[in-house]
C-alpha cells in the first residue's frame, strides 16, 4: 500500500487458504482412517450391509457421535433397523404422493438451485402455512413418507449431481426458513406432532446433512416460539442455525448468488416458466447428462459394492478362525488418538473461519473510514490545502484502527 494514498484495492491480507487447505487435508486423512476403522468394526461383527455402508454414510454417523466408534455403531445399526422397519427402500421406489401439488399450495417448500459452494438450497415459507388446508390435503403419516422419499432423493441424486457439477464432494444442504408472521399461535398440536416426527427422522437417520440454516423475518413472536423449538434440537444443529430479522439479505447474499435466490427472499429468480421457484426443483440434479452419469455409477457400484463386501466378510471370517480378532482391528488407543485428532482439526478450522470473518469486518470498517475522509471534489484549492493539513491526525487514527484490527485478526489466525 502506498503511503500517499489509502485504497481498499491496495490492501492485501492473506486469506489463510494454504493453512486452511492443509487443515482440511489432515482432517480428511484422519476421517478416512476413522471410516476404515468403523468399517472394519462392522465387518468383524458381521454388521456391514451390502448397501448403505458407503464411506459418506459411515462418516456422517461418526460425526454424529463425535467419532466415538461404539456410539456411532449403535446409531448406525439403529438407522439400518429403522430402514427395514419403515420399508424405506420401498418408499423410495414406489411411494406416490398424489397430493403433492395441493400440499405445496398450503405448505410452500422445496429445493431451489445451489449456494456459492454448490450445495443444494432448501426453502420453506413457514409463515404461509395453512394447517387446516394442509390437514385436509394429506395426513402426517403420508407427509412423513413423502419427506423420507425426498431425503433419499437428496442423498442418491441431489448431492451426487452437485458433486459432479462442482467437481468436489457435496454432502450437505443450505436451508432457508422464512418465518414471517409465525408465532406461538401457529404451533398447534398437529404442528408439534409433525415437527417432532420430522426432527426425529432427520436427526437420527439423516445426520450431518445440514450445512447451515438461515431463519429469516423472525419477529418477536417467533423468537418466543424459537425458545420452545430449540429444546428439540441437538447442540451440533443449533450451532448451524442463524436467526435473522427483516434485514437478512446481506447474510444470504454472502452465501447465495442473487440469481439463485427467489425474488420473495430478495433475489432475482422467479422460475416463472416452472410454476414458481418452490415448484421448480431447479438444480444440477435435473441435468440429463449428470443424471446419466449417476445412474451409471449406481448401477456399477451396486454390484461392485456387494461383491466387495462379501469378499471382505469372507476374508475376515477366515482370518478370525486363525488369529485373534483383536489383531484385525485398530486398537482402542489408536481409535481415541484418531478421534482426538479429528476433533482438533475441526476446532482449528472453525476458529480459522472465525478469524477470517473478523478480518473481513475490519476491512469493511476501514472502507467506511476511507469513505468518510475522502476529500470533496468541489472544494476550493485553499480548502483542499487546509483539509490536507487537518487530515493528518485522521489518517493517523485510521492507520491506528487498521493496524489494531489486522493485528488482532492475524493473532487469531496464528493462535488457531
Amino acid at each position: 500500500m502506498q503511503e500517499t494514498e489509502v485504497s481498499v484495492r491496495d490492501i492485501h491480507i492473506s486469506d489463510g487458504s494454504e493453512e486452511e487447505d492443509s487443515m482440511h487435508e489432515q482432517q480428511n486423512s484422519n476421517n478416512e482412517q476413522m471410516v476404515e476403522a468403523f468399517r472394519n468394526l462392522l465387518l468383524l461383527h458381521g454388521q456391514l450391509p451390502a448397501k448403505h455402508g458407503d464411506s459418506n454414510t459411515l462418516l456422517r454417523f461418526l460425526k454424529m457421535r463425535d467419532f466415538d466408534l461404539g456410539k456411532a455403531k449403535d446409531a448406525f445399526l439403529s438407522y439400518m433397523k429403522w430402514r427395514v422397519d419403515s420399508k424405506v427402500d420401498l418408499i423410495s421406489k414406489e411411494f406416490k404422493y398424489e397430493e403433492y401439488g395441493e400440499v405445496k399450495k398450503h405448505y410452500p417448500h422445496g429445493f431451489h438451485k445451489v449456494d456459492k459452494s454448490r450445495r443444494p438450497i432448501y426453502i420453506e415459507r413457514l409463515g404461509m402455512v395453512d394447517l387446516n388446508a394442509f390437514s385436509k390435503a394429506t395426513t402426517i403419516e403420508r407427509y412423513v413418507k413423502y419427506h423420507i422419499k425426498e431425503q433419499e432423493k437428496t442423498l442418491s441424486l441431489r448431492y451426487p449431481a452437485c458433486s459432479i457439477a462442482s467437481e468436489k464432494h457435496v454432502s450437505s444442504t443450505t436451508t432457508i426458513l422464512d418465518v414471517s408472521g409465525l408465532g406461538m399461535s401457529n404451533f398447534s398440536k398437529s404442528a408439534r406432532s409433525l415437527f417432532m416426527e420430522i426432527q426425529k427422522i432427520d436427526s437420527n437417520y439423516y445426520p450431518e446433512t445440514l450445512h447451515r440454516l438461515f431463519v429469516v423475518n423472525a419477529n418477536s413472536g417467533f423468537r418466543m416460539l424459537w425458545l420452545a423449538l430449540k429444546t428439540f434440537l441437538d447442540a451440533r444443529t443449533l450451532a448451524k442455525v442463524q436467526v435473522l430479522g427483516p434485514n437478512y439479505l446481506g447474510e444470504l447474499l454472502e452465501a447465495i448468488d442473487p440469481s439463485n435466490l427467489p425474488t420473495f427472499l430478495g433475489g432475482n429468480c422467479t422460475c416463472s416458466d416452472r410454476g414458481g421457484c418452490l415448484f421448480s426443483d431447479e438444480g444440477p440434479w435435473n441435468d440429463p447428462n449428470i443424471k446419466a452419469k449417476i445412474q451409471e455409477t449406481f448401477t456399477m457400484g451396486d454390484a461392485d459394492s456387494e461383491e466387495h463386501t462379501m469378499d471382505k466378510v469372507s476374508e475376515n471370517a477366515s482370518t478370525n478362525q486363525k488369529e485373534d480378532s483383536g489383531k484385525n482391528m485398530i486398537t482402542l488407543k489408536k481409535y481415541a488418538s484418531l478421534r482426538d485428532a479429528v476433533k482438533e482439526a475441526q476446532k482449528r478450522i472453525e476458529m480459522l473461519e472465525m478469524s477470517l470473518h473478523e478480518t473481513k469486518r475490519a476491512m469493511n470498517g476501514l472502507a467506511e473510514i476511507i469513505e468518510t475522509i475522502k476529500p470533496n471534489q468541489t472544494e476550493t484549492t485553499n480548502s483542499q490545502m487546509q483539509t490536507g493539513l487537518d487530515r493528518k491526525p485522521i489518517d493517523d487514527k485510521c492507520n491506528h484502527v487498521w493496524s489494531q484490527s489486522v493485528t488482532h485478526a492475524t493473532a487469531r489466525v496464528i493462535d488457531y
